[in-house]
This record gives C-alpha cells, sequence and structure tokens, in this order.
C-alpha cells in the first residue's frame, strides 16, 4: 500500500458490495475528504483490489473488489490496499473474490469489533490467508469463461 504524497485530487474512490470501485463524486455533489488528510489516504491504482471492512447483507465479511476505473485516485485509510503479482490473473481473482470460499478464513481470523458494522481483521493476518489456484493459463481459461457467461447474462 502507498500512501499519498504526491497525488493531488479531489476525487476519492469508495469501495461498495453492490457496486465495486466508484468514483464518491458520482454520489456526492462535492469531494468528502478533508484536505488536510489527503497525504494519509491510500492511493489505488487502475487493477488494485480494494477490501472494504463495513458488513452488509451482500458482503457478511465485507467486499474485496477491483478498481476496473482505469485510473489512479486515493481512498481512505480505512480501506486495504493490495495487488497481485504476474503469477495470478486479475480477473479470475476477481471472480474468487466474489464467491464466498474467503470468508472462512476471515471469520476465523477476525471479528465484528464493537461496531456490528464493521469487520475487523489485522493487516498481518488478512494478508496470510491462503487462496487455491491452478496455474496462471487455467486462471485465464476460467476467468475467460466466467467473462463470457458474465456478458450472456447481462445480453439476457
Amino acid at each position: 500500500m502507498r500512501k499519498n504524497s504526491d497525488l493531488a485530487t479531489s476525487e476519492t474512490f469508495t469501495n461498495s458490495a453492490e457496486l465495486s470501485v466508484v468514483s464518491q463524486l458520482d454520489y456526492f455533489d462535492h469531494g468528502i475528504m478533508k484536505g488536510e488528510s489527503i497525504g494519509n489516504y491510500t492511493v489505488v491504482e487502475p487493477d488494485d483490489f480494494v477490501y472494504n471492512p463495513r458488513i452488509s447483507v451482500a458482503a457478511p465479511v465485507g467486499p474485496i473488489n477491483r478498481n476496473r476505473l482505469g485510473r489512479a485516485r486515493v481512498m481512505s485509510p480505512l480501506y486495504t490496499v493490495f495487488r497481485t503479482d504476474e503469477t495470478i490473473d486479475k480477473c479470475f481473482l476477481e471472480h474468487y473474490f466474489e464467491t464466498t470460499l474467503w470468508h472462512g478464513f476471515l471469520n476465523l481470523e477476525g471479528n465484528s469489533g464493537v461496531r456490528s458494522s464493521r469487520f475487523s481483521i489485522a493487516e498481518p493476518a488478512f494478508f496470510e490467508m491462503l487462496i487455491s489456484c491452478p496455474i496462471k493459463a487455467e486462471q485465464q481459461k476460467i476467468s475467460s469463461l466466467l467473462e463470457h457467461l458474465d456478458s450472456l447474462i447481462t445480453l439476457h
């Protein structure tokens, strides 16, 4: 995760369980971050993944989504931002996080804390989450199939 030191922007991203990574400007008539705190915000690059600890019916341990907006902006330090190395197909991982397979790990390692609307997991524990992945060529075939199915569903 890279803290903001040089990205001057009034646009802040957020991670919605229903809408994925979106610009807050699409939902508010002005930027909601305070100017003095922008240096504490985390930079989110294109294709970075973002974990939002807010619990909802759609995301019982919080959602993990990928920045598909094609631009870098900043995000509150309440979110965990991460990226993969070249051995992981981003689309495959994105589909993986649409499942509940990873929820058990978070439920085991974290808790809902004092505020019932937020899930709490220590960052080191979060990054110890094991994710079973086939080799990259198989990941790409699986993600291609899932993308095609998503496209067909959207068309219908």
